[in-house]
């Protein structure tokens, strides 16, 4: 046997070995394992119509698994070798790091080989697709979860809950992202995964191009003070880099950048588009989505407004309120920044695509407010903001104090 296929063959045995045992010990511990299974927030307003044909559904009750597990992250992506000195820290048990990115799907085809999905020619659907080690990202599992991973390793994929719904695929089912073939392994669930749109091996993630660590899951050691930790880990760091370091209940979405949704929650609550990259960090979207899902509308204070259908109700449920209490020279008409703005987050390639793509963010104030330094929003234009749905930028790790952007629908919008 060839040296190369004998060592691949012996990690994959490694690999379903190291499931076997973990199933065992979570089964005999009354489920103490896995990673922590949190709820997301309910997005659809009362009486609200699903959005893009996609049924949205009540999201499942937490059911945290493992009540110390630790997110970490830090913007723009984790410093290299960063994940390997935490791995080694005292107190940890173990970690893992998770790589995601931007991978562009050209063909989806059911498991009888019928075509779900084939963009127009020359543009691709954006998918977030992630990929850790699977044996070190196993003990961060359910049990019942952990039985995909021999499948990853060889090279197949995992949708997330939400994704798989809109993909309208489950398992035996194959994605194909230019020459490239991902067929599916099954479906797991939305938090399993960092609520990303597919999960893989390093090895495939790789393939996709798809290298960047991007977030940090820690087991501590039992009886370890999470004050001390998060000490020694941030001590890690270059000086300057900022970092958050959550808990289980903190945040709803154990990945990076948690302060908004993620991509596939968009997609579900506003539509998904096929799209092809552009130079300077723009991206071209296909022109019939634009034309069902972006308007141009009249909102107050602001006037002539060009966002996502589904967010003008609440943009104008917002403006209208700093109207009617008297705070409408707080919003500089002559400083606006736009909302539907078709690029990746901050022009940057290699980072995700900016939500202003789906036209659900909105920047205003942007002469006062550049990103990266303290941001000089009122704050009563910030809680009237928060109170119609949005999250405000300024209170992000990196301030982005002229952004505003949908991460509920707000009640009476």
């Amino acid at each position: 046997m060839p040296a190369k296929r004998k060592s691949r063959l012996t990690q994959r045995g490694r690999l379903a070995v190291t499931v076997s045992v973990s199933v065992a010990v979570g089964l005999v511990g009354g489920g103490t394992l896995g990673f922590v299974l949190q709820g997301e927030p309910h997005l659809r307003s009362p009486g609200s119509a699903p959005v893009a044909g996609e049924a949205l559904r009540s999201p499942p009750a937490a059911s945290p698994a493992v009540p110390d597990t630790l997110l970490a992250w830090t913007p723009g992506g984790l410093p290299a070798g960063f994940a390997t000195a935490v791995a080694k820290l005292a107190g940890v048990d173990h970690a893992v790091a998770i790589v995601s990115g931007t991978a562009w799907l050209t063909r989806s085809l059911r498991a009888d080989g019928a075509i779900v999905a084939r963009p127009p020619a020359g543009l691709a659907i954006p998918v977030e697709v992630a990929g850790a080690d699977l044996a070190a990202y196993a003990p961060f599992l359910a049990p019942a979860d952990r039985a995909l991973l021999p499948q990853l390793d060889r090279g197949r994929g995992a949708l997330g809950s939400t994704s798989a719904a809109i993909r309208r695929l489950g398992a035996r089912g194959t994605l194909q992202f230019g020459g490239r073939t991902i067929a599916v392994a099954g479906v797991l669930p939305d938090a399993a995964i960092g609520a990303n749109e597919l999960f893989v091996s390093l090895e495939t993630a790789r393939s996709l191009g798809i290298a960047k660590e991007r977030y940090l899951l820690i087991a501590p050691a039992t009886g370890t003070s999470r004050a001390k930790l998060t000490a020694r880990i941030s001590a890690l760091l270059p000086a300057g880099t900022p970092i958050r370091i959550r808990g289980p209940g903190e945040t709803p979405y154990f990945r990076q950048g948690d302060a908004v949704l993620p991509p596939v929650r968009i997609k579900q609550l506003f539509g998904e588009f096929a799209a092809r990259p552009l130079a300077g960090g723009l991206i071209q979207i296909d022109p019939a989505w634009v034309s069902g899902h972006i308007v141009a509308a009249d909102v107050p204070i602001l006037g002539p407004v060009r966002c996502n259908r589904g967010l003008i109700p609440q943009l104008r449920g917002a403006l209208g309120e700093i109207a009617a209490e008297g705070l409408s020279a707080l919003v500089h008409r002559g400083s606006y920044g736009g909302c539907f703005s078709p690029r990746f987050i901050n022009e940057n390639p290699t980072a995700g695509i900016s939500h202003h793509a789906w036209g659900v963010a909105i920047d205003f104030n942007v002469s006062t407010n550049p990103f990266g330094r303290t941001p000089h929003q009122d704050r009563r234009v910030v809680a009237i903001f928060e109170r119609w749905g949005f999250t405000w930028g300024g209170r992000w790790l990196v301030p982005d104090g002229m952004h505003f952007e949908f991460v509920r629908f707000a009640p009476s919008a």
